[in-house]
């Protein structure tokens, strides 16, 4: 057979300017809005009045210039005054009394603030470009002839006869019409075992080729498979994580236009009825507006998340927003991943049923044969022997059957699952097939090792659950946390594997979109978080209020999650909900003290009674306290 490729291409690209990515720039920006507040400071302090207006002129210009062009954009495109113009004309008004440093210092910490969220948000797209890497650029068709024709993804339809090679992606849903072989579903399915596939079995786009060379009939064209599904799964769970946000903006619109008329209001009225002068009303307006202006309310948040955030990394357990702190502080249901997750996500050999001779015979016996293949099987059943093994020659994988050989003396060995059986014409007596019945029901994968025409042992393997794993869950359940496992493996080894770690409420056999509509099903009863690994995981961990990935997970869960497990330790996970709880108690009274200030002050500041020297220092002081109290979550520990 002819198969017809594409030359290949080497295509140059230059890496794109620093100044280009919008994180970037805005790290930037606020890293030069610090330096020009620091600097001004610190001028000041040296009686360098030239160095200092410089510098505080370019804390401005950093700071305030994107603001103002966001707020100029909002208010002619949307018709709507927001925060940013709020910020802007603050600095302003601290500026046009002789508190510059005051309005340099507002304009920091809005745009850290805002270029924090643009961090956050940049995930959604890094989620979908780590998706489209499991899409194959194109597929060999067969043609008439029998020679293979190269077509790319968006020109394959129903119909075509694909020929895909061992280790190949599957390039569209469709039906082995011919070959056998195994496939890797774990991306899709969380099935940690690959899956024997033969003529008249599905598969599906983005899965995994093995051993063998099939040809398989494309069932549905590439924009209709079950990997463009799921990446429009996760493209739609990104955007419904906005809810939050999005009713936090109907708030900001009101509070900046009362602020805004609040400074020409008090103005006229202190000009106008109380008969001050118009230097006096100004002053007035403008110490109203600096104490007004929400310094200490942002950065009471960030300053205990971003403490919050550092303890936590350091611990092994990386928060990538303070939505997710947030949401973690409420959890109270906890649905976790079978494979990779609460399992170690590799095969052993856990039972060894004995028919014939010893358990030590019949081990080395299978490690003798089953070095010689790939298989993950295979593999789980060599490694669990570290002693000498029988020389076995001759020895032939056959295809979703399993392997054969002869020993030295000549007596053939083969060990396989039922279907060797079978092509072998070897009988399988009533009480061994209850006992692999038995062994089946219990979640495990056999295997059938024999000599000759006879069964000598029965082989078990699975998928262990990670050291950790029963007393994590135990402490979440003594916390009063719900927790139940979502998995597409087979419901033999889901629940055998929640008996280990103590989980009573178990789903099994579930696709990518049924983890999704569980998870959308569960948020109506609480706030949920959704621990997974693999790519089948994404679309429920972006649904989730809290999406926690093992650092070992697939690039696209830890893309989507909203926490990641360093350590791969699911203890840090209990220690995580802890953290997040102080965090939210420290948030709540930043909050109320920050907010409490501008009450308090800023009716003082009306009535004349406080000066602008006094409204700064309770303004930055305010400002500086809520920092030292969110700074007190760097001591927080995350136990073991």
């Amino acid at each position: 057979m002819n198969a017809v490729f594409t030359p290949s291409t080497t295509i140059q690209t230059q890496r794109p300017p620093f100044w280009s990515h919008e994180v970037n720039r805005g790290f930037l920006l606020s890293g030069l809005t610090l330096l020009g507040v620091v600097g001004g400071f610190l001028a000041k302090g040296y009686g360098l009045g030239w160095l200092q207006d410089g510098l505080w002129a370019l804390a401005f210009l950093a700071g305030g210039i994107p603001a103002a062009h966001k707020a100029i954009l909002s208010l002619v495109q949307q018709r709507k005054l927001d925060v940013d113009l709020l910020m802007v004309v603050a600095a302003l008004g601290a500026a046009s009394v002789g508190q510059a440093g005051d309005g340099a210092i507002l304009l920091f910490l809005f745009s850290l603030s805002n270029t924090l969220q643009s961090w956050a948000m940049n995930r959604t797209r890094r989620a979908i470009e780590a998706l489209m890497t499991l899409h194959p650029e194109g597929a060999h068709v067969l043609q008439p002839d029998g020679s293979e024709q190269w077509k790319p993804l968006e020109a394959l339809s129903p119909g075509d006869i694909l020929v895909v090679r061992p280790g190949e992606r599957f390039a569209a849903d469709g039906l082995v019409v011919d070959g056998y072989t195994d496939v890797d579903e774990s991306a899709l399915t969380g099935e940690s075992v690959p899956i024997d596939k033969k003529p008249g079995d599905p598969v599906r786009s983005g899965t995994l080729n093995g051993h063998g060379v099939v040809r398989v009939r494309v069932e549905r064209p590439a924009s209709e498979s079950t990997l463009a599904k799921l990446i429009k799964l996760v493209e739609n769970a990104q955007a419904s994580k906005s809810r939050t946000e999005r009713f936090a903006e109907r708030f900001e619109g009101p509070y900046t236009i009362a602020v805004l008329l609040s400074a020409p209001v008090v103005f006229a009225v202190a000009h106008l009825v109380f008969g001050l002068e118009a230097a006096q009303a100004w002053y007035r307006a403008m110490t109203f507006l600096v104490v007004a202006s929400p310094c200490a309310v942002v950065i009471a948040t960030p300053a205990a998340v971003l403490s919050a955030m550092a303890a936590g990394a350091r611990a092994g357990a990386l928060f990538k927003s303070g939505a997710a702190l947030e949401a973690l502080a409420k959890a109270n249901i906890f649905v976790f991943d079978k494979t990779g997750t609460l399992t170690e996500g590799r095969m052993k050999l856990v039972q060894v049923v004995v028919l014939q001779g010893s358990e030590a015979e019949a081990r080395a016996l299978a490690a003798g044969i089953e070095r010689y293949s790939e298989h993950p099987i295979a593999q789980a059943i060599a490694q669990s022997w570290e002693g000498p093994t029988p020389a076995i020659s001759q020895v032939r994988a056959i295809r979703g059957h399993g392997v054969v050989g002869v020993l030295a003396d000549g007596t053939p060995v083969w060990v396989g699952n039922r279907r060797l059986l079978t092509s072998l014409e070897v009988g399988l007596e009533p009480p061994v097939e209850r006992q692999l019945e038995a062994m089946e029901n219990q979640g495990l994968t056999t295997a059938i090792l024999g000599l000759d025409r006879r069964i000598v042992a029965l082989l078990g393997v699975a998928d262990t659950p990670r050291p950790e794993a029963a007393q994590a869950i135990a402490k979440l359940q003594r916390q009063g946390a719900r927790v139940i496992m979502l998995t597409g493996d087979r419901k033999a080894v889901a629940q055998n594997i929640a008996a280990q770690v103590g989980i009573s409420e178990v789903y099994a056999e579930l696709l990518p979109e049924d983890k999704l509509e569980r998870i959308q099903q569960l948020r109506q009863e609480g706030t949920v978080v959704m621990v997974g690994d693999g790519l089948n995981d994404a679309p429920a961990l972006n649904a989730a209020d809290v999406g926690v990935s093992m650092a070992a997970g697939a690039d696209v869960s830890l893309e989507s999650a909203d926490l990641v497990l360093m350590k791969n330790d699911l203890n840090r996970l209990v220690g995580a909900q802890q953290l997040a709880r102080a965090t939210a108690r420290t948030v709540y009274f930043n909050l109320s003290f920050a907010l409490g200030v501008i009450v308090v002050v800023g009716a003082f500041a009306l009535a004349g009674q406080v000066p602008l020297p006094l409204g700064v220092v309770a303004h930055e002081g305010g400002t500086v306290f809520v920092v030292l109290v969110g700074l007190r979550l760097l001591a927080h520990r995350l136990g073991n």
